[in-house]
């Protein structure tokens, strides 16, 4: 008799299939295209799934349906303002009290200002703002994540915490001094400064940042304007 997708195999180990086959290609489409930060045809979205085009057309429809794809004026396929809609109801509180300040740093530093949160191993970028007036900022998309032990962001979180064994002396400095910069960790020729949000009644809840190219700037200067939003933040929380 066949096993159903995720349940345990003779070993009684949990399988790794997962339990909607259709569920999990629709997320994963959703994923390829917030990866890509471009459109992408049908032909390209089922090369990524590894599936048959007619069968990646039937789930790009369901996701139409939903307002969570669309195609543009040339057929290509792109992420539509449904997630928008999904994504205001994750860490809302967050969101709300983060983006007044994020705008506040964007602009007054000329550096496009970003928010991340910890996901088990990771740090995933949660809101990001870019600054009105520079040429030069560097975009930082929502949803782009990297390890928590590389760049400035991740070490920001680990050093709101408590000191763990054989944790990064830099992580221990940052959290000596309340802030940390890395350059090249995460993406080759940028530099980042990232400080934790701390929240009394919460703990560690965030990290706020700002990602620039790497040059002379006022290093201290950067980090007051980074820590304060984190303490007019961490104040705006439950």
């Amino acid at each position: 008799m066949p096993r159903a997708a995720g349940s345990a195999d003779q070993s009684g180990q949990a399988s790794t299939q997962p339990q909607s086959q259709t569920l999990d290609r629709g997320l994963r489409m959703l994923e390829v295209l917030a990866e890509a930060g471009r459109a992408l045809s049908i032909a390209e979205l089922a090369e990524a799934l590894s599936v048959h085009r007619s069968i990646a057309y039937r789930i790009l429809r369901t996701l139409e349906d939903h307002r969570l794809v669309r195609r543009n004026a040339q057929g290509a396929c792109e992420l539509d303002v449904g997630l928008a809609a999904l994504a205001r109801g994750v860490s809302g509180d967050l969101q709300s009290a983060a983006l007044p300040e994020l705008a506040e740093v964007a602009n007054e530093l000329g550096m496009t200002a970003f928010l991340v949160v910890p996901d088990a191993q990771d740090c995933v970028t949660l809101v990001s703002v870019e600054p009105r007036h520079s040429v030069a900022a560097v975009a930082q998309r929502p949803g782009t994540r990297h390890p928590l032990d590389r760049g400035a962001p991740g070490l920001a979180l680990l050093a709101g915490g408590p000191a763990r064994p054989g944790e990064r002396p830099d992580v221990t400095e940052a959290r000596r001094r309340g802030y940390t910069r890395t350059t090249g960790e995460v993406i080759p020729g940028l530099a980042a400064v990232a400080t934790p949000v701390i929240s009394g009644t919460r703990g560690t809840v965030a990290a706020v940042a700002v990602v620039f190219l790497p040059g002379e700037i006022d290093e201290p200067h950067t980090a007051a304007h980074l820590q304060q939003a984190a303490r007019a933040i961490a104040a705006e929380l439950p």
